[in-house]
């Protein structure tokens, strides 16, 4: 989920951290790349640094499943790339907070985040204490999915985030629809691991 995402631009955009020597002597050509490059509508506002992007598709696990799989963030430590630690400091029925470390090493990053639960429908995780993101916000939705088929549902996820840099926000906004098929296939690996095949093959009905 947000441990993915944020795993995936560290290893991507810290490669070019101002503490880099290579960053220092690129620098300039960068800069003028990324002042060149165009960039799809919803990157455009880079005074603001905020990235969002949404997708809907039809996955072949029920509602249930899936949430079952989101909202267990204990064990993303075990299946998401890059995520080195996942531990829930606090749970309720309709609220965890965890701690997570994501990254490899030297780049690493530690952060709380506060997910929202509401069963099956909801996985709302916000992130806090973050170095390099001033927020990042994930929302997972499961609703029905195809009709006579109760082990499908529909899929609506959507990440926004901001950096404390605009020059990272240019960085990452070459490879977010990557971070968000990464993210997305890895629940969905885990879902045929936890349940068997899908139902039915996963279908993307949206993406903006």
């Amino acid at each position: 989920m947000f441990s993915c995402c944020c795993c995936l631009l560290l290893s991507k955009t810290l490669r070019f951290s101002p503490s880099n020597r290579f960053f220092k002597q690129n620098i300039i050509c960068r800069r003028r790349f990324f002042d060149k490059l165009q960039l799809p509508n919803r990157f455009n506002s880079l005074k603001s640094k905020t990235i969002a992007i949404s997708e809907r598709k039809i996955v072949g696990y029920s509602a249930e499943q899936m949430y079952n799989i989101v909202s267990d963030v204990e064990k993303y430590e075990k299946f998401l790339p890059w995520c080195k630690k996942s531990l829930v400091t606090s749970k309720q029925t309709d609220r965890i907070t965890a701690d997570l470390v994501v990254g490899f090493p030297p780049v690493v990053e530690s952060y709380t985040s506060i997910i929202t639960l509401v069963r099956p429908h909801l996985v709302k995780a916000e992130c806090s204490d973050g170095k390099l993101f001033n927020h990042m916000l994930t929302e997972w939705k499961f609703g029905p999915g195809l009709i006579n088929n109760s082990k499908s549902c529909m899929l609506n996820f959507r990440v926004s985030f901001e950096f404390k840099s605009a020059f990272h926000s240019k960085l990452a906004s070459g490879f977010i629809d990557e971070i968000v098929s990464r993210m997305t296939a890895a629940f969905l690996k885990r879902a045929e691991e936890c349940y068997g095949k899908e139902s039915v093959q996963t279908k993307l009905l949206h993406r903006s």
